[in-house]
């Protein structure tokens, strides 16, 4: 089911990415969320019953990808463009989850000759967006975390590398301090075993060489992201969970304005995790 591939290389980088679903099947690159690695497995019964081929990677700093200091949100392209050639794919589609869902849109923007369709979940907007107030009904924890990114590296690591410790150490207890911030709908979500149990693996994974992934992803969402969204040209369908306030729903309505010709998905009841619930529908639409 798990198939690493290493390395992969971009400018003279290495990045770790793991492929799933039948060889055969149709691509789809998944970015993960922040923080996030490549190790979340997938539902294998949703992929075979689709016919899909998913791959997701290690964005540069978490797990097996080197770190890439000073990356803005557009450089993620070449480095999806390395990982489709590694898979040798031509085309392919891309899901952005949650801080993933910028990185995507930056893939759709840069490569939209080779990429069919963008599908944006729970995704965070561009901070300087016009008319958005970026932190509101953020929880505290988040609105602290991109406070201390706005105040630069060191004082978003002494924040972020205590955090990472504390992973490493006991990543369940890290997801139950998570869940207490959180609306019924996400605690629910995160109590069920299978759900608590990939993200465990991913951000054990994502912050083994400690918070660099997860420190570097804060510095680019809180900077220009070195594209506009209204550039891109291919199919965007942008799907938010109504009571998400880990990435409120007034983001997902910016951009689903914001990008042209847009498909906005409100799923009403659902949170940031809970959401994730929905990835077939996601992954069918992807399908066209």
């Amino acid at each position: 089911m798990d198939q690493t591939l290493l390395p992969v290389h971009v400018a003279g980088r290495q990045l770790a990415a793991a492929a799933y679903g039948p060889p055969d099947g149709t691509p789809i690159l998944f970015m993960h969320g922040t923080p996030g690695s490549r190790l979340q497995q997938p539902d294998p019964q949703v992929l075979d019953t689709l016919g899909i081929r998913l791959v997701r990677y290690d964005r540069p700093g978490y797990g097996a990808s080197t770190r890439d200091p000073g990356r803005r949100i557009v450089d993620a392209a070449a480095d999806a463009a390395a990982v489709a050639e590694a898979m040798a794919w031509n085309e392919f589609t891309v899901l952005g989850y949650s801080g993933g869902g910028p990185h995507a849109l930056a893939v759709a923007a840069q490569l939209g000759d080779r990429v069919k369709r963008c599908a944006a979940v729970a995704s965070i907007a561009p901070m300087d967006a016009v008319g958005l107030d970026f932190f509101a009904g953020m929880t505290e924890g988040n609105v602290e975390e991109f406070d201390a990114a706005l105040g630069g590296a060191e004082q978003l690591a002494a924040l972020l590398d205590p955090v990472a410790g504390a992973v490493a150490e006991d990543v369940f207890a890290f997801l139950a301090s998570l869940r207490a911030d959180l609306p019924d709908e996400d605690a629910a979500a995160l109590d069920r075993p299978e759900v608590a149990s990939a993200f465990a693996d991913s951000f054990v994974e994502a912050l083994r060489p400690g918070a660099g992934g997860w420190i570097d992803d804060d510095l680019a969402f809180c900077a220009p992201w070195g594209f506009d969204v209204d550039s891109i040209t291919v199919p965007v369908s942008v799907w938010q969970g109504s009571t998400d306030v880990l990435v409120p729903p007034s983001h997902a309505a910016w951009l689903a304005q914001a990008i042209p010709g847009a498909e906005g998905q409100l799923i009403v009841g659902s949170g940031h995790f809970g959401l994730l619930d929905r990835l077939p529908q996601i992954y069918t639409w992807l399908l066209g």
